[in-house]
C-alpha cells in the first residue's frame, strides 16, 4: 500500500484554529480538518504548506513551526502527516475551493469531528 505524504497547516490565531470541512466524496468525507494536502514531488513540507494553504484557503503563509510527526494507516490509505502551526500569514482565511471553513477555539475541538489522524493534532494542542 502506497503512503501519502501531506503538509498540515494549524492555522492559529491566539487561542483560535482555523479548520475547513471535507467534501463528502472525500475520503474521510464529512469531518473537519486541518487544512493542507500532498507533498508533490521535490518540494519541501514548507513549500507544500505554502502552495495548499493558498489554493485552499487564500493565505499566504511567511513562517511555520514543526508540531508532530503522524503515520496512520486507514486500512485502505496510509498517511504521513508532517504537522505544523502556522501563526505568520497574511490574508484572511475561508474556503476557496467553496468547502466551509471557521475559526474554532482550541478547547472545542472535539477528535469525533476530525479523521483518526487528526486526533493527535488534537491532543497536542490541548495539552
Amino acid at each position: 500500500m502506497k503512503q501519502v505524504s501531506v503538509a498540515v497547516g494549524v492555522v492559529k490565531r491566539g487561542a483560535q484554529i482555523f479548520v475547513t470541512l471535507r467534501s463528502a466524496d472525500q475520503h474521510q468525507g464529512g469531518k473537519w480538518e486541518f487544512p493542507g494536502g500532498k507533498i508533490e514531488a521535490g518540494e519541501t513540507t514548507f513549500d507544500a504548506l505554502c502552495r495548499e494553504l493558498h489554493e485552499e484557503i487564500g493565505i499566504q503563509v511567511h513562517a511555520s513551526a514543526p508540531l508532530v510527526l503522524i503515520e496512520h494507516d486507514y486500512g485502505d490509505k496510509r498517511v504521513c502527516l508532517d504537522v505544523h502551526v502556522v501563526e505568520q500569514f497574511e490574508h484572511e482565511p475561508y474556503g476557496k475551493e467553496s468547502q466551509p471553513g471557521k475559526w474554532v477555539s482550541v478547547d472545542a475541538l472535539r477528535a469525533e469531528d476530525f479523521p483518526a489522524a487528526n486526533v493527535q493534532i488534537i491532543e497536542q494542542l490541548q495539552c
